[in-house]
């Protein structure tokens, strides 16, 4: 929308400066943007008797409004005093009429910035400073904005506030987002600090830098300025680890902080000493963190030979990554060797294969050569054995930045469009920066990342935090010895517990889905051979036990079959939910207790019916969406649309409605519909989902089926779930009960508005609709 105040600027800028050489006119449309404040600095090179004029205020244009000195009431350069106002007014901020006089109005406005830039009240007078006009001419903001997070607008703010007036720190945003900048900021306070010369501190991370976080070790019960520094760097780097926490800027290391710590080196697959030493502080600040830390994986170009497999395995590497192919015109010889494979796995060591066709500049990037090099890379990936659910990593081996970002998912859609149109056999992961990897686990729904966190200067390792769903870091390359023989190796981190590669090939019915396959026949067998009772129904009671069979659960949907339960223990069978599996189409661990509670839930009570809810929600997506809505109400985004498209469902993000809990949902729901309609029993669903073609299509089944295949029966059957009269006392009380759990007081849904309730819902049907589109083939 335009803004008459914005407009007047613009007129006034272009009417005033159209003739003078090197200026350049701005569209007069009333919005703001870098555009306009390019303008806007042009307009003041020229005024402070600048020729060359440029977008840029540089350090020429700072030097000469510093020696200008002071921009206050009574300022005779009326032009300057209108450039002011017209900035305030792009920023948000009234000035007054546009006028060339400095009023009161023009003083409150820039006050008013400067408060919210933190400045200290103290430095808050009648002149505009010149660092203060510089951080005017720019977009940043000074006010939090929807999404942002409080505590990094908080440390956005002490920064500002400590470091301002030093020569080589200059003003930047407080919106609560991190950014390069603001790592940079932070960087340059941990080197002011350091005590490196003013002049010599460039946010870099170099020797003095690393000497001197080796020298600050900080524990629990430590206060001052170094532990607000560590703090930061902590609120910075956002949610740690699976529960979704985020750190607290502060001057004491108390309790609080030690847990997060401890939970980010966990997550980081660095030492958890729960202490801000030399590791955690270089993993908190650059992509690569400690290059020389004890890692187990590798990868390189070069042949792994029988004699470098074994010095590998002795240097404590445990799985090399390599490349299944390369280009036609290549010379390097780098894909897989005949007997490679064998040389590896012989000598202890795992392979996780690496796709790299170019991917040096976005040229090389479109849906066509994604489907193609998908094709490909499952015809090499199949013709060297390896097996089903190996993650194949897709490379993006360049600076790319977020303009760059849908053309290269549009490549990985075009992969992952390939390797479902050949069954689905094997896994998409993708290697790129830190943005990239989130860019496209985010769009694309790749569930694995490679992190080329030694290309530390690349514009997306800087400002991003590690991926949520990160499996390798690759830290250092260097040159590998062994007795005389040598090659250049990279040094790559490992996260437990994520994808470790693959330590055979040509291992059919070897994948995690066909051991849980194969456990929930014995389940079933179990039942028959019990002789009591309907088989599926102690079926799924067995295998949601016993999370999932307490009383709270027996209150909502009957008691289990004890006896049974113990009759199935004793023929050795364990609890489901240690039998986790991937998922063959996106690639995410599978709790398989959750999914048969959800079947289970639809098993005992049925579908309800479009815009209708009943017990079954409470087992599947209902509870799970009504968790989400206590998270969003407990998060400093106003926006629950917003909050949906970032944080529901995504395979990079920590959420309480995770990708993995949807799916466990929609098989759940799948299982129980089929069951009802005749079928012959659960493991025979679950193979048809998992082994059959179920799988390729389970996101527009499940719109279909409960839902009527409608984006408003999505919103109505949600909003049937969340806020409607349920004619049910037990599920309402439980429903009221999660709801004063989750929801801080005034956020419960029958407190907000029917918009934001809609939004909320619309943002659940956006998200299932996304995944539809995955689905299809372009």
């Amino acid at each position: 929308m335009a803004d008459e105040m914005v407009l007047q600027a613009q007129k006034w800028v272009n009417a005033t400066y159209k003739n003078v050489a090197g200026y350049n006119p701005v569209t007069e449309d009333g919005k703001t943007g870098w555009n306009t404040m390019y303008s806007l600095t042009r307009a003041l090179q020229h005024e402070l008797g600048i020729t060359a004029l440029s977008n840029s205020f540089g350090p020429t244009t700072l030097a000469m409004l510093e020696a200008k000195g002071p921009i206050t009431v009574g300022e005779s350069n009326k032009n300057i005093v209108k450039i002011i106002q017209s900035g305030l007014w792009c920023k948000g901020y009234s000035a007054g009429v546009i006028d060339g006089d400095m009023s009161l109005a023009t003083l409150g406005g820039f006050k008013a910035m400067m408060t919210n830039m933190g400045l200290p009240s103290t430095d808050i007078g009648n002149a505009l400073p010149a660092k203060v006009f510089k951080a005017l001419l720019t977009m940043d903001a000074y006010i939090f904005l929807s999404g942002g997070l409080e505590q990094i607008r908080l440390m956005q703010q002490w920064l500002n506030a400590r470091y301002w007036k030093k020569s080589t720190f200059f003003i930047g945003p407080c919106d609560g987002f991190f950014s390069r900048d603001v790592q940079q900021a932070l960087m340059k306070g941990i080197q002011y600090e350091s005590g490196i010369p003013e002049g010599s501190a460039n946010g870099v991370f170099g020797p003095a830098t690393e000497a001197a976080l080796r020298s600050h070790t900080l524990a629990e019960g430590d206060t001052g300025t170094w532990v607000q520094l560590f703090s930061a760097a902590c609120v910075a780097n956002g949610p740690s680890n699976t529960s979704g926490d985020i750190a607290s800027f502060s001057y004491e290391f108390g309790p609080k902080l030690r847990s997060w710590v401890e939970k980010f080196q966990s997550f980081s697959a660095i030492g958890t000493t729960g202490r801000a030493d030399f590791d955690t502080w270089a993993q908190l600040l650059v992509s690569y963190g400690n290059p020389d830390r004890d890692v187990n994986c590798c990868d390189t170009r070069f042949t792994i030979t029988a004699s470098r497999a074994k010095a590998l395995y002795s240097a404590g590497y445990r799985a090399v990554g390599r490349y299944l192919d390369e280009p036609a015109n290549s010379t390097l010889n780098k894909e897989i060797q005949p007997g490679e494979l064998d040389a590896i796995f012989s000598a202890g060591l795992r392979v996780f294969p690496i796709w790299q066709y170019d991917a040096r500049s976005l040229a090389d990037f479109s849906y066509a050569n994604g489907y193609y090099h998908g094709r490909r890379a499952h015809e090499r990936a199949e013709g060297y054995g390896f097996n089903r659910s190996t993650v194949i990593y897709f490379a993006v081996d360049y600076d790319a930045t977020q303009a760059d970002m849908s053309k290269i998912v549009d490549y990985f859609l075009g992969v992952n469009d390939a390797l479902k149109g050949n069954g689905s056999k094997y896994i998409t992961g993708v290697y790129g920066s830190r943005n990239v990897c989130a860019s496209v686990s985010a769009d694309a729904y790749v569930p694995y990342a490679f992190v080329s966190g030694m290309s530390y200067g690349f514009s997306g390792n800087l400002g991003f935090p590690l991926p949520q769903n990160w499996t390798f870091n690759q830290i250092k390359e260097f040159e590998f010895s062994a007795g005389s023989d040598s090659f250049a190796l990279d040094r790559v981190a490992h996260r437990p517990g994520s994808d470790f590669g693959q330590n055979s090939v040509n291992q059919p019915g070897s994948s995690t889905v066909d051991a849980f396959i194969a456990y929930a026949q014995k389940v079933y067998d179990a039942a028959v051979a019990y002789g009591k009772g309907n088989a599926n129904e102690l079926t799924l009671q067995f295998m949601r036990w016993d999370k999932y069979t307490d009383s709270r659960w027996g209150s909502l949907f009957g008691d289990v079959d004890a006896a049974f339960i113990q009759f199935a223990r004793d023929r050795g069978l364990g609890r489901a939910r240690d039998q986790s599996y991937i998922d063959p189409s996106m690639g995410v661990e599978i709790s398989p207790d959750h999914l048969i509670a959800s079947a289970a839930g639809y098993y005992l009570k049925g579908n309800a019916g479009v815009g209708k809810a009943n017990r079954a929600e409470l087992a599947s997506w209902g509870g799970d969406l009504l968790t989400f809505y206590g998270e969003w109400s407990r998060s400093d985004n106003a926006s629950p649309l917003d909050f949906c498209r970032k944080n529901l469902a995504r395979p990079d993000v920590a959420s309480t409605f995770s990708l993995s809990d949807l799916i466990e949902d929609i098989d759940g729901f799948t299982v129980a519909t089929k069951l009802k309609a005749g079928s012959t029993n659960v493991v025979a669903e679950l193979r048809s989902i998992l082994l059959g073609g179920g799988h390729l299509t389970r996101f527009s089944d499940f719109l279909a089926a409960r839902f009527g295949n409608t984006t408003d029966g999505v919103k109505k059957t949600s909003k049937a779930f969340i806020e409607d009269q349920i004619d049910d006392t037990l599920l309402s009380k439980t429903r009221a009960l999660l709801v004063q759990r989750n929801c801080p007081l005034f956020k419960e849904p029958w407190n907000e508005s029917d918009s934001v309730m809609d939004e909320f819902y619309r943002g659940f049907a956006e998200v299932l609709q996304k995944l539809i589109d995955q689905e299809v083939t372009r």
